[in-house]
């Protein structure tokens, strides 16, 4: 055998393809990046569920509130909220399976029975979730029969009012006008702060300040 020959051989051809990966490692690689991308998605978007409970900005804030109809939750009939202009409208959006939904439940039902008499309504929109897994909530953590329950089964209004994570909670004046916004559930003692800053025509400060609000 020639010199020639030997080192045709031993020496590597610059022209050479690289030798693959193998196949399993490749796909390793895909699936924990997949998964580590569906992670970070995942607590993204579970971050809009069950926030602080603060008043935060809206773009609907001092525009008029949408005339969305939806129907009952319990009953038979449809609920406009153009029916209740002249009314403060406490409007919470809500679902069964969301947990700071169960914690909020009493103070909302606490407040409905308490301040409806002074021209206070109290509106419960079930987002996203069925009408018996709604009613089953209402067993459970209280409904007050003086607030009104809605399913918004097609995400109408919660289209409307921009809704992007549960609970929420709006805060409508007598005129019609959107006055605050608040993102995660809501105490008793927020409630009644906010309504009776409406009640005497005022802003709530909270929409100012945007001072977090803990429950007792």
């Amino acid at each position: 055998m020639s010199e020639s020959d030997t080192s045709s051989e031993s020496e590597p051809d610059g022209n050479a393809e690289p030798i693959d990966e193998p196949k399993q490692g490749r796909m390793g690689l895909v699936v924990s990046t997949l998964f580590v991308g569906a992670v970070v998605l995942f607590a993204m978007f579970a971050s809009q569920f069950g926030q602080d409970k603060i008043i935060t900005a809206s773009p609907l804030i001092g525009r008029s509130a949408p005339a969305t109809v939806l129907p009952y939750l319990e009953r038979a009939g449809e609920l406009s909220l153009a029916d209740y202009e002249g009314d403060i409208i406490v409007l919470n959006f809500w679902a069964s399976w969301c947990p700071p939904c169960r914690l909020e439940q009493p103070d909302l039902v606490r407040a409905a029975d308490e301040l409806t008499d002074l021209g206070v309504t109290f509106v419960g929109v079930l987002f996203n979730d069925d009408a018996g897994a709604g009613s089953r909530f209402l067993d459970t953590y209280g409904r007050s029969d003086r607030a009104h329950y809605v399913l918004d089964d097609k995400s109408r209004m919660a289209f409307d009012f921009g809704v992007i994570g549960l609970p929420e909670t709006f805060f409508i004046d007598r005129n019609g006008i959107i006055q605050a916004k608040i993102s995660g559930g809501v105490s008793y003692e927020l409630l009644t702060a906010t309504i009776e800053q409406m009640i005497l025509g005022n802003t709530p400060d909270s929409v100012k300040t945007g001072e977090l609000q803990t429950r007792d």
